[in-house]
């Protein structure tokens, strides 16, 4: 069937309608829908927060009687399954009466993953799918990530100076960026469910890790890698909601390790999680099952030179975004974004796609996806 421009207007703004709850619907993926007759909106609606009805059920509602013989924008897949908290949508699409449907995107959760398409076209609705397929699949990145691998979406933040310094050789990196791109780094945090950071970064910061520039915003949960449990127990990230979980070392017997015994007590009697690694270092990958085993679907790190470089070298990261400053610190003891192995041959280097690059006030941002087995 011939898609039209007027089609793909409906899914865009289908697809501008689930971004209004960016940070909002996880576990759930983002999803948008728009009810079209004769070329104009009859309803639409967005999914709000998980467990709360789906999209299409909230537009079919609003259209009431008016939904029938129309068509459907969707920008994922209806849901045809009951094994969730709501009714599945494809029944409601049924019943409505609506007689066509678009949907940019398959739903990779193989409870639906094409179900929900071959339910609708069993019972005469006509089905166009992919449609815009690209925009909705990097809307819901994060979901199709974890959906697939029950492991959350990776990105890898940092801010530097244009000769990729992090840090004076004393450790003042406030700020390297301007207020517009701080501004846009407090959207992120917004977007994903947890921060990932270590103890350097805490300990020389004492930060929040919180959503301030931004009112209404969701602030992630924090994580911690802390393997000797050195982070002060007066620091905000242990006073200030939300939740902080601690990722920190199992520890042997002995008088030091009682006094950590006892700080980790303390800090279980706070509310604060702790997960316990064996090894002198966290495995980035069990840390990132741990975490999906928690429900939680999107991780941005924002750490120092070590966490950025074992991030990268444990295949974790999916997705970078640096914001780079206009400014040169220079000296070989200045502190550089990314530490551990130097690749000896430029072939070897950490290659990303899809790059976007933007100005920010006076800095760049630069977004781009990790090629993974390059």
């Amino acid at each position: 069937m011939k898609v039209t421009d007027k089609d793909i207007s409906f899914m865009k703004r289908a697809l501008s309608l689930a971004a209004k709850a960016r940070g909002m619907t996880s576990p759930n993926p983002m999803v948008g829908a728009v009810i079209i007759k004769k070329g104009r909106i009859v309803a639409e609606d967005y999914h709000k927060k998980a467990g709360e009805p789906h999209a299409e059920a909230l537009t079919i509602i609003k259209a009431g009687d008016k939904a029938k013989d129309c068509t459907l924008y969707v920008t994922l897949e209806p849901c045809c399954h009951l094994d969730k908290r709501t009714p599945p949508c494809t029944k409601a699409i049924i019943n409505s009466g609506i007689k066509k449907v678009f949907i940019a995107m398959k739903d990779p959760n193989p409870k639906v993953s094409g179900k929900g398409i071959e339910e609708l076209k069993k019972h005469g609705i006509e089905v166009v799918s992919g449609m815009l397929e690209d925009k909705a699949k990097k809307l819901n990145e994060a979901y199709i990530k974890y959906i697939t691998t029950r492991t959350p979406f990776v990105i890898l933040k940092t801010a530097m100076t244009l000769d990729g310094r992090i840090a004076t050789p004393e450790g003042q990196s406030k700020w390297i960026t301007g207020e517009k791109a701080r501004k846009i780094v407090h959207q992120m945090r917004s977007s994903v469910d947890a921060i990932l950071t270590a103890v350097g970064t805490v300990k020389a910061d004492n930060p929040e890790f919180t959503v301030r520039l931004w009112q209404k915003a969701k602030n992630p949960i924090r994580i911690v890698i802390d393997p000797n449990l050195e982070t002060p127990i007066d620091y905000k990230i242990f006073k200030t909601p939300p939740e902080t979980i601690v990722v920190t070392k199992k520890q042997a017997i002995g008088k030091r390790q009682k006094a950590i015994g006892q700080k980790r007590k303390t800090l279980i009697d706070r509310g604060i999680k702790i997960i316990e690694y064996e090894g002198n270092r966290v495995d980035l990958k069990w840390l990132m099952k741990r975490l999906g085993e928690l429900g939680i679907t999107s991780v941005m790190i924002e750490g120092g030179s070590s966490l950025n470089a074992y991030a990268l070298q444990d295949g974790m990261v999916d997705k970078v975004v640096f914001f780079i400053a206009p400014k040169i610190i220079g000296g070989k003891d200045s502190i550089p974004a990314i530490g551990g192995k130097t690749f000896r041959r430029l072939e070897d280097a950490y290659k990303l796609h899809d790059i976007e690059i933007k100005k920010v006030g006076d800095d760049l941002m630069v977004e781009g996806y990790v090629a993974h087995g390059s």
